[in-house]
């Protein structure tokens, strides 16, 4: 979801619609946004992990059930906090799934949560706001995700990483982010409640579009690049692990910490470039 606390809302046509690409017409916008819904859930109407991981054995099965693949990528703009006393860092249900899958042939792109900001209390008593390192959610702990942290829409090599953006390493050590993009006033559909809150708070009847924030903002945005990537370099579909690398090693570096940042901000044109 798009709140930048810990919780997030399935994706919606906010999501749907930065994954399949902005543009001014808006009778264009939505069609383009209504035609991204064809490998999405209806289903998923509340946060559920049983519903994620239910969902994505189906497409894998449909996938597996067709001669070549029907969906060719995941968006999973959700997240979760890490159960340390239950499972060990990437080896949650979700993120074992989210692996499975990509080991099947599948990319999976994941938010790294928006839980890299809060407030830390030191032994005298005192309370102060810090980033927070080892914030990563799940499923963006899972190992062969593309997990994707948030910069500024505009101004990413001014102001870098956002604030709210989960910060690495894993609980277990491991390197994420993979890479950011733009995650901060995103514009896109306003749907669900978040529309009708939106329209209220505008004084109109119905609000086409608003503005949101998180890494579940960022994430479509590589999906929608790697669905692109696919749809001209198409000897890639089923080569998920081939993906994410050349994705990660056509970064354009923020000069941040690799904590941060990641592999650097998303670049769809060098990755197309680049095979």
């Amino acid at each position: 979801g798009g709140d930048r606390g810990g919780g997030h809302q399935l994706p919606g046509d906010h999501r749907q619609l930065v994954i399949a690409g902005l543009t001014s017409n808006r009778a264009k916008a939505e069609a383009l946004a209504k035609a991204s819904t064809a490998g999405q859930f209806k289903g998923l109407t509340s946060d559920s992990l049983g519903n994620i991981i239910a969902a994505l054995g189906y497409v894998d099965k449909l996938n597996a059930s067709s001669r070549w693949p029907l969906i060719h990528g995941v968006n999973l703009s959700v997240g979760y906090e890490f159960k340390a006393d239950w499972f060990g860092c990437g080896q949650s249900p979700l993120c074992i799934e989210v692996d499975r899958i990509v080991r099947g042939g599948l990319p999976v792109v994941t938010a790294a949560g928006n839980t890299g900001y809060g407030k830390l209390r030191l032994i005298n008593g005192t309370v102060f706001r810090s980033g927070l390192p080892l914030s990563i959610n799940d499923p963006g702990n899972a190992a062969l995700a593309i997990t994707v942290g948030s910069t500024h829409r505009e101004h990413p090599h001014t102001y870098g990483v956002s604030y709210f953006s989960s910060k690495g390493p894993t609980g277990d050590g491991r390197s994420k982010p993979d890479l950011v993009a733009p995650g901060e006033g995103i514009i896109s559909c306003a749907a669900g409640r978040k529309g009708n809150d939106a329209a209220t708070e505008a004084g109109v009847a119905v609000c086409h579009y608003r503005e949101d924030s998180g890494t579940s903002m960022a994430a479509p945005h590589v999906s929608g690049a790697i669905a692109a990537f696919l749809s001209i370099r198409r000897e890639f579909i089923g080569q998920p692990e081939r993906v994410k690398e050349i994705f990660l090693n056509t970064c354009t570096d923020l000069g941040r910490e690799r904590y941060f940042q990641g592999a650097g901000l998303l670049d769809l044109m060098r990755a197309i470039q680049s095979v």
